[in-house]
C-alpha cells in the first residue's frame, strides 16, 4: 500500500518562502506523475503543480515564477519550494499521485498560513 507523507508547512509571513516535502513509501513512485494541491477553508481543492516521471513540471497560473515543484527519485520524494508566498496561499497543502491514472492516492495534508 502506497504511503504519502507531507511535512514543511508551517506559519510564514507575506515574502518569505516554505519548502514542503512528500515522502511516499510502499512503491517506487519514480514512473508515475506526482502533484502539489491545495484548499483553503471553504474553497474547492485545486491543482498547484505537478511533475510527470521525465521532470516535466505543471503549474497553476497563481503559483508561475513563485514556486518549484522538484523530485527525487533516489529518495521517492517530490518537493514544492514556495517563495514570495502571499496571504492567498494560505491553505492546506497535499501531494498526491496518479496510480490508476485519476489522483486517486492523497498525503493528509500539512498546512501552509501565510500572514500580511
Amino acid at each position: 500500500q502506497v504511503r504519502l507523507v507531507e511535512s514543511g508547512g508551517g506559519l510564514v509571513q507575506a515574502g518569505g518562502s516554505l519548502r514542503l516535502s512528500c515522502a511516499a513509501s510502499g512503491r517506487t513512485l519514480s514512473s508515475y506523475t506526482m502533484g502539489w494541491f491545495r484548499q483553503a477553508p471553504g474553497k474547492e481543492r485545486n491543482i498547484v503543480a505537478h511533475i510527470r516521471w521525465n521532470g516535466s513540471p505543471y503549474y497553476d497560473d497563481s503559483v508561475k515564477g513563485r514556486f518549484t515543484i522538484s523530485r527525487d527519485n533516489g529518495k521517492n520524494t517530490v518537493y514544492l519550494q514556495m517563495n514570495s508566498l502571499k496571504p492567498e496561499d494560505t491553505a492546506v497543502y497535499y501531494c498526491a499521485t496518479k496510480l490508476g491514472g485519476s489522483w486517486d492516492t492523497w498525503g493528509q495534508g500539512t498546512q501552509v498560513t501565510v500572514s500580511s
